[in-house]
């Protein structure tokens, strides 16, 4: 099936500021997120539709190829090439500019890890809410209650790392401890090339041997 065009899936213009494109992938994200449709394929293929075209359209060079040559241009580096962390980094920045005035730490959403890489994103802790019964003579005369709440701490033994010991961290061999890899499409149009987070370490530069 042909791919529709990335400005009819958010629903802007092509003349849309950075702003609105902003805004219309946020409301598109938030109706067909999985936690809102769980079972539902095809609004999970609309939410992957629409992170892909945000995906594209956030980005100035991405955006001002496809704008010259469409679908074409991108060389297949954009569905193909986002994982589904890629896809949930996206929601979860965009989604915490509600909540953070764009400082991007927003937890409302689980992040992704794989297996032994070590990972740097420091999330902000959700807003706890309780409920506490109260007669009416506490409420009247004031009354302390104690509460028991269960929450994450790091490791005392690795220090939140998933490492055995600091040796176990090393430098990613696969992006030589850079975070970054370069990668390379040929089209139609001459060969592409662009800077992607290493999938191996996440970005981080490292991995755990141990």
């Amino acid at each position: 099936m042909d791919k529709r065009d990335y400005y009819e899936v958010l629903g802007v213009a092509k003349t849309a500021t950075a702003d609105e494109i902003k805004k219309a992938y946020r409301k598109k994200a938030m109706e067909y997120h999985p936690d809102r449709n769980p079972g539902n394929k095809e609004a999970e293929e609309k939410f992957k539709e629409a992170a892909e075209a945000y995906d594209v359209l956030s980005n100035t060079d991405k955006k001002a190829r496809y704008d010259q040559f469409g679908h074409a241009g991108m060389g297949g580096s954009t569905s193909g090439g986002m994982n589904v962390e890629d896809i949930f980094v996206h929601f979860n920045d965009i989604i915490g500019d509600l909540f953070t005035g764009g400082r991007n730490n927003f937890s409302g959403f689980s992040g992704f890890s794989n297996s032994g890489k070590a990972q740097k994103r420091v999330r902000q802790g959700t807003n706890i809410r309780i409920k506490v019964k109260l007669s009416l003579e506490e409420i009247a005369v004031n009354c302390e209650k104690k509460l028991k709440i269960q929450k994450y701490v790091a490791c005392d033994k690795c220090g939140g790392t998933g490492a055995k010991t600091k040796e176990s961290i090393i430098s990613c061999p696969a992006c030589k401890g850079s975070g970054q890899k370069v990668h390379q499409e040929r089209t139609m149009f001459g060969l592409f090339q662009q800077s992607v987070a290493c999938h191996e370490c996440n970005g981080s530069g490292e991995v755990i041997k141990d």
